[in-house]
């Protein structure tokens, strides 16, 4: 079974994967043999993440990509098929959150995160699927949150935009199935990331979490790896549509401590 869980000989494009849980889920992928491509829309960044990876022993090149761009996702896309002769793993991780009052919210700042957090999953789906579909391999895994399936207030855009990655994710795995392409989402909980040091700071906030949650903690960015590597691996080949929940069970509990009604 080890050998389902191998990547050795495949390529990986993973966006925002300069930090955080996109860098985390470039140094599973290329541990489990994967060669990956980090990509960020700050381009240092991508190359100081993608130079630890290299230091590490793993195969791993950077790229710049604005994932609001679309002729830039065509081009990278092709470069990196050109050189490669495949793109078998898709991870669409690039992201931002916008924490404000609805009745604060403009139209264009919730266009500016739509395009950010679930447009560019559209466009880089659309444009691997003709190479995977040509190498008759493709893992496309977009990165949700279980703010996809529950809602918030004072994040009603970002809300908005995870509830639609699920359904496209959905539509993804109906559309391109045929080809051999599957297509899942992870729904992270709270971890330990830059994009959660605002609230971090909030200890109020940052101990509700903990006793809400039925493990007792956040979690670390490194916790995901394992998930993704199932994913993008033969060990999830019949897997398909669906979305991956890791939230410490945060989610599927009734809050209270343990041990209470």
């Amino acid at each position: 079974m080890i050998e389902d869980f191998d990547l050795a000989g495949r390529v990986a494009l993973i966006t925002g994967a300069s930090r955080g849980l996109g860098l985390a889920t470039a140094r599973a992928l290329a541990c489990a043999g994967a060669h990956v491509v980090v990509t960020d829309i700050d381009l240092p960044a991508s190359e100081a993440a993608a130079a630890k990876l290299l230091d590490d022993g793993l195969r791993a090149e950077a790229a710049l990509l604005d994932v609001t761009d679309e002729p830039g996702i065509k081009s990278l896309v092709a470069d990196i098929a050109a050189r490669h002769d495949r793109i078998d793993i898709l991870v669409n991780n690039a992201g931002m959150i916008l924490r404000k009052p609805l009745v604060d919210t403009t139209g264009d700042e919730f266009r500016r995160l739509l395009n950010v957090d679930l447009v560019s999953m559209l466009l880089l789906a659309g444009a691997v699927a003709p190479v995977m579909a040509k190498n008759g391999y493709g893992r496309i895994i977009n990165l949700s949150s279980i703010m996809g399936n529950i809602g918030r207030a004072g994040q009603a855009t970002y809300v908005a935009a995870k509830h639609g990655v699920v359904g496209l994710t959905k539509s993804l795995a109906a559309e391109f199935g045929p080809q051999g392409i599957t297509s899942n989402a992870v729904a992270p909980g709270y971890f330990f990331t830059e994009m959660n040091k605002q609230i971090l700071d909030d200890q109020d906030f940052y101990q509700s979490v903990i006793s809400r949650t039925p493990l007792r903690r956040w979690a670390e960015a490194d916790e995901l790896g394992g998930t993704m590597v199932f994913l993008a691996s033969k060990a999830s080949a019949y897997l398909t549509g669906q979305t991956l929940v890791l939230d410490g069970g945060m989610t599927v509990t009734v809050p209270g401590p343990a041990g209470t009604s």
